[in-house]
């Protein structure tokens, strides 16, 4: 389908590898362990890994809620984060000419965060390059019974905005991206700033593709 700017009310981000320039280091910390492979291998198998274990860990959060022992996963989770917020946000820079993309279009539409990261790590983040401002709603793997690419967060975060979930569109760099739009009857924006591969993001339902999420505005016009 062929993206259309007029239905556009309101716009979600991801954050790792479409607002953070992350996905190279967690391939790179997953291309360490792969020491019997060659060297020349590692970069790719290590991408690959980290993009199928995505939709799995959603899932199986997703099943511990379900059963009642999300308060138990939550706890365990946020004593993790606490330890790796700080030195994790350290480390991931914004894509290169994020802020200002962003400050153009606060201006033009609601924006809103919809990550399946836990919110310590997704509110750190936005604090200290000092992008919370432009977003009036946050949603992280603790907002809904389910993370993407379910559509629920989608979902929740337009009911937070006040508008239409089909009126709004997702920006994220991998296929969970552009699948919790399509089961949301939102549009999805992939970008190859972070994992985003073009082929993979337009056979799960990319509307259009941008070299890097800075490109969002020019695309809206």
């Amino acid at each position: 389908m062929a993206f259309d700017p007029g239905r556009v009310r309101a716009i979600f981000f991801d954050v790792d590898g479409t607002l953070s320039d992350t996905d190279d280091v967690y391939a790179a910390t997953v291309a360490r362990w792969l020491v019997l492979l060659p060297s020349r291998m590692r970069a790719d198998v290590a991408r690959r890994i980290v993009l199928a274990l995505e939709t799995p860990a959603n899932f199986a959060y997703a099943v511990l809620d379900r059963l009642g022992w999300d308060g138990a996963m939550r706890w365990l989770s946020a004593r993790l984060r606490r330890r790796r917020v700080g030195e994790a946000a350290a480390a991931r820079p914004v894509v290169a000419g994020v802020p200002e993309m962003l400050v153009a279009l606060a201006g033009r539409y609601p924006l809103a965060i919809v990550s399946a990261r836990g919110r310590p790590m997704v509110q750190d983040f936005l604090e200290r390059h000092r992008l919370a401002p432009w977003f009036g709603a946050v949603v992280t793997a603790e907002s809904c019974a389910r993370t993407k690419p379910s559509p629920e967060p989608l979902r929740f975060a337009a009911a937070m905005l006040g508008v239409p979930v089909e009126g709004c569109v997702m920006v994220g760099d991998t296929t969970v991206d552009m699948r919790a739009a399509r089961a949301a009857g939102a549009q999805a924006i992939g970008v190859l700033c972070g994992f985003g591969v073009e082929g993979e993001l337009r056979r799960s339902g990319a509307d259009a593709i941008l070299a890097s999420t800075a490109d969002v505005g020019g695309l809206l016009g």
